[in-house]
């Protein structure tokens, strides 16, 4: 069995925490609340960051740009992993830039489950998701519209 599909276990808190950052980042693109995910990424990574299991290599071109205008995104490097967070005014300054994203690098596959991930970093970085009310069915009621004959109103 190759390295790059095994399923998930537990060797280093670096590992586990790299591994549960890269779960909740794919599933981010896809969920229905993708803000409280990609904001549980960015608090893991700079908690890492602060106490040196992480650290910001440089910045890349953005791959989907804002308004179609030229954005840089930090590079970061999580044990076998690399992330990218939103820049800090630091960071232009400090980071070098490394040009545009490389194709052929990939992060090694993981067989982590989302719920798995979600509360590992949340124990990690102590955030917690807001509960949201389901709407109830007689919330916004559709009305038919009233349509008046020519010269009258209502």
């Amino acid at each position: 069995m190759s390295k790059k599909s095994e399923p998930f276990t537990e060797p280093s808190s670096e590992e586990t925490l790299a591994k549960a950052i890269f779960t909740v980042n794919r599933h981010a693109k896809t969920a229905t609340n993708p803000k409280y995910l990609y904001a549980l990424k960015k608090c893991a990574l700079l908690k890492m960051i602060k106490e040196g299991k992480a650290e910001k290599k440089g910045l890349h071109f953005s791959r989907n740009p804002k308004n179609s205008r030229q954005q840089s995104d930090v590079l970061v490097s999580c044990g076998e992993y690399t992330f990218h967070m939103p820049p800090c005014k630091e960071d232009f300054t400090l980071l070098p830039h490394l040009g545009r994203l490389s194709e052929q690098i990939r992060n090694p596959r993981c067989s982590m489950g989302l719920s798995k991930a979600k509360s590992i970093l949340e124990a990690y970085t102590g955030m917690k998701e807001k509960e949201t009310k389901p709407k109830t069915p007689g919330q916004k009621k559709y009305t038919k519209p009233v349509f008046k004959p020519l010269g009258q109103s209502y």
